[in-house]
C-alpha cells in the first residue's frame, strides 16, 4: 500500500474526519536530508474532525503523531499538519 493510502486509512479510522487531504510533497525535497529515491518521505496533511473540538493545536498534532507513530519511525521524514475542528 502506498504511504499516502496508509496515512489516509489510519487517520480516517482514528478521527472520522469531515475533511482529509494527504499530499506527498517529497518531490520538492529531492536531494535534501531524509529524502529517499521513490519519494513518500514528506507529507502535508489537512484534517478537519470533530474529535479535535476543544483541543489546542499541539494536543491535536500529538494525537495525529500517535496514530502515525510507526510510519514516523520508519518511513516518514517530515509531516506538515493542519488540524482543525469543524467551523474553524
Amino acid at each position: 500500500m502506498a504511504m499516502t493510502d496508509t496515512i489516509t486509512a489510519k487517520l480516517n479510522a482514528a478521527f472520522s474526519p469531515v475533511e482529509l487531504t494527504v499530499t506527498d510533497d517529497s518531490a520538492r525535497h529531492e536531494g535534501h536530508h531524509g529524502h529517499r529515491h521513490g519519494g513518500e518521505t514528506h507529507f502535508i496533511v489537512r484534517i478537519v474532525s470533530q474529535a479535535f473540538a476543544g483541543m489546542g493545536r499541539v494536543e491535536r498534532q500529538r494525537k495525529v503523531y500517535a496514530v502515525l507513530a510507526e510510519e514516523l519511525n520508519t518511513q516518514i521524514h517530515a509531516l506538515q499538519l493542519e488540524t482543525k475542528a469543524p467551523g474553524e
